[in-house]
């Protein structure tokens, strides 16, 4: 990464301990586990740089004081570091821990693929800080760099010295092809000669042949050749891509003979073979009468945070889809080179990529390391975390009418505890039920194969009116979202291609109903995608509702996203970008009036992200009036809490465990007549500003109690998958107190919805 100042000095990483809140209230789990003291490594919390070394002068305090505020993409670095820490945590199955840890490194690349690139431009321009922090874009390159590296050793230690040895132990070994055997290396060599070698495109590099473009984030290997028999002993380099739709990893079984190596959902035993050892044992064969002097592995990740030219685009769908091909060769911002290539090697790429050493990063493990989530196919059930039993509700099981049942009260589900076939049903119903005459639907990220589209087709199908919302711009999921448009406008579903200069992320989900009344109308909104496979390991919250006003919002605002309309106030629901940001403030201000009169204010929020500098001011400012604030943030926090004077009422934590954190709930005490909303927006500037989102009131009172009691008391009371922020930014790993039980949050939600269920 790029670095156009000379370094500034940084303080070391000092360790530091925090004194946690004694938490009065016994946990209710009846769970044993061996205790933390030993099974559990202590965590000691990190100390990160701080835009200012100092407290704030509070005499003259300006909430706008950069002091205040976390720089966000270091605040994203301790966030990717807590999932690396839950990698190394003993207590999560073996293949459980070799996923987060090829989690760990996925959200590297995205995070090299969307955040640096605009940070090294910055610099090289010498433009002015834009974050609340006012951290300059060169100091943020620097300790990013640092902060990297850091994390990187961190990393390739867990991997040797942790995690090969254990998968060792349970008979999982990582080979190299040179060691094996004659009849497993006669095997692979069949395989190389019939399935691989005729995809290998070598391609050389000379006076005639340019240095070809290589894809993002793909491996490839740079090879140095001399001729055999010419009387010329120059030295010829080459690029040889390793093809992404082949199998990463080859098996040779203990227990038998496998004539295909591919790993599968059958392997369980026996020793991984890397395509890519493979390649390189046979490279000389792609250069007849030359000579392999020496290779080396090498991956490139690309800048993908462009912009599409929505204003000046005829065709949205088209505009995408050249923004998804141009992509794939965005400018680098990143190398990384397997170490032990040979410097030459080395300066040859190098040179022909442009880069400068700070964009360079040097691995012993392997490249792409994101795609070693595969392993959890492998058929070792004791090594993984059981399955999660899922429920579904009484309301949407066969032999009950959905449309009944919501039409009696209100319904919330919290996935993946409760099925996502809840939802499946409500449209599987609304697809087949002949009285339905319309559905309309938002989709941001549905998945390749999408039961959610099934449905919308097969109501089509059965002439009902269907209006499918999809959102191109959805990233990384471009690509897919074309796909399903242009299979849905086949179909004759009227297709919508989200929304000119601004993102479509609501989840919403519209059904008109012919009833002997007249038409009634059906709502679910959700927090989380309309995807089937990431809703079983992403804690969502789903909602059903009939309620008129309810109804009537959705209507309206889907009549905004595919048509010409001006809503400024809806009569329910929050919607950005027009009254979510008012709205909170709103609910933010009346909360202080309220802990004025009565000094009991409360706010809780549950959301992924708290970045947004006017949110964070409220938010400070509602702490000095003495207003109790629990946030439970799973990702980037730019606020600082426990700051004297400023947020000292203030608590940060985060949750990182087996299933991903992903509902909002934003709750206000209200002085014992709460407000409750939850929904798909964070408290981040572009879903409050850039974004199409919606934020529901719970007005149920037994659904506002559950909401708290069923799922955010628990997260508060976690001590097994909790981080608890620190005010300069750090986070310490919550340990159970000597003689204390383990509180591990989301299986007890899990044992007390079940319990709920039954009764």
């Amino acid at each position: 990464m790029t670095e156009t100042n000379a370094p500034e000095k940084v303080p070391v990483i000092e360790e530091t301990t925090t004194e946690l809140v004694e938490e009065k209230k016994e946990p209710i789990s009846t769970k044993t586990k061996p205790t933390a003291s030993n099974t559990r490594p202590v965590r000691r919390s990190r100390k990160v740089v701080s835009v200012a070394e100092t407290e704030p002068d509070l005499t003259s305090l300006d909430l706008s004081d950069p002091s205040l505020y976390i720089n966000r993409e270091i605040s994203w670095i301790e966030f990717d570091r807590k999932v690396l820490e839950t990698a190394m945590d003993k207590d999560i199955p073996l293949l459980n821990r070799v996923l987060f840890l090829s989690i760990f490194f996925n959200n590297l690349d995205e995070f090299c693929m969307v955040r640096v690139k605009n940070l090294q431009q910055q610099a090289r321009s010498g433009a002015e800080p834009t974050g609340a922090d006012k951290m300059p874009p060169a100091k943020q390159l620097v300790e990013i760099r640092r902060k990297l590296n850091d994390i990187l050793n961190e990393a390739e230690k867990l991997w040797f010295d942790c995690l090969v040895p254990a998968l060792e132990k349970k008979s999982i070994f990582f080979g190299k092809y040179s060691k094996l055997n004659v009849a497993d290396k006669a095997r692979l060599n069949r395989y190389f000669d019939e399935d691989i070698f005729p995809i290998l495109t070598p391609q050389a590099v000379d006076a005639g042949r340019p240095f070809p473009m290589i894809s993002n984030t793909s491996i490839n290997f740079v090879v140095e050749l001399e001729e055999i028999n010419g009387d010329s002993k120059k030295t010829r380099f080459a690029r040889i891509k390793c093809p992404n739709n082949i199998p990463r990893f080859l098996f040779i079984d203990n227990k038998e003979v496998r004539e295909n190596p591919c790993m599968d959902s059958t392997c369980s035993e026996g020793t991984i073979i890397l395509i890519e050892d493979l390649i390189a044992n046979r490279l000389e064969g792609l250069f007849p009468g030359y000579k392999l002097k020496a290779c080396g592995l090498f991956r490139i990740t690309r800048n993908t945070d462009g912009e599409i030219e929505e204003d000046e685009a005829d065709d949205l769908l088209s505009a995408v889809r050249d923004y998804v091909d141009q992509r794939r060769f965005g400018s680098v911002v990143r190398l990384e080179l397997g170490r032990g290539m040979p410097q030459r090697l080395q300066d040859f790429l190098i040179s022909h990529l442009d880069l400068s050493a700070s964009q360079i990063y040097r691995y012993r493990m392997p490249l792409s390391f994101s795609e070693f989530g595969a392993l959890m196919m492998l058929d070792r059930p004791a090594l993984k975390y059981p399955p999660m039993p899922q429920r579904l509700p009484k309301a949407f099981d066969q032999d009950h009418s959905v449309f009944e049942e919501i039409g009696k009260r209100d319904l919330m589900v919290y996935h993946p505890y409760d099925s996502f076939n809840s939802v499946l049903e409500f449209l599987r119903s609304a697809a087949l039920d002949p009285n339905v005459v319309a559905i309309k639907q938002t989709l941001y990220r549905c998945g390749k194969d999408s039961p959610i589209v099934r449905s919308l087709l097969e109501a089509r199908r059965r002439g009902k009116q269907v209006t499918a919302i999809v959102e191109l711009k959805a990233r990384f999921d471009e690509e897919q979202n074309i796909n399903w448009a242009e299979e849905l406008e086949r179909n004759g579903v009227n297709v919508v291609y989200g929304f000119a200069g601004l993102k479509i992320h609501a989840k919403l989900c519209f059904v008109v109903r012919r009833e002997p009344e007249g038409l009634r109308r059906y709502v679910h909104i959700g927090t989380g995608n309309y995807n089937a496979s990431s809703a079983k390991i992403y804690t969502d919250i789903g909602f059903f509702t009939a309620d008129k006003e309810i109804c009537d919002d959705v209507q309206d605002l889907f009549n905004v996203m595919t048509g010409f309309g001006i809503v400024k106030d809806y009569r329910k629901i929050l919607v950005s970008p027009n009254s979510t940001r008012p709205s909170i403030i709103k609910l933010i201000r009346d909360e202080v009036e309220s802990h004025k009169k009565y000094g009991n204010g409360h706010i809780i929020i549950k959301c992924n992200q708290l970045v947004d500098a006017e949110m964070i001011k409220e938010l400070y400012a509602a702490s000095r009036a003495g207003v109790r604030i629990e946030c439970i943030v799973r990702g980037i926090c730019t606020l600082r809490p426990g700051l004297k004077g400023v947020s000292e009422t203030i608590t940060v934590r985060s949750i990182v465990g087996k299933l991903l954190e992903h509902a909002r709930l934003y709750y206000f005490a209200n002085n014992g007549d709460s407000k409750v909303y939850f929904g798909s927006a964070d408290l981040m500037t572009r879903n409050l500003n850039g974004r199409i989102e919606v934020l529901a009131p719970l007005t149920n009172p037994q659904l506002k109690v559950n909401v708290i009691e069923q799922i955010i008391n628990h997260q508060l009371k976690d001590n097994y998958h909790a981080w608890v922020m620190n005010s300069d930014g750090s986070y310490t790993k919550q340990q159970p107190k000597k003689g204390e039980k383990i509180y591990d949050s989301q299986e007890i939600i899990g044992q007390v919805l079940n319990l709920n269920r039954k009764a």
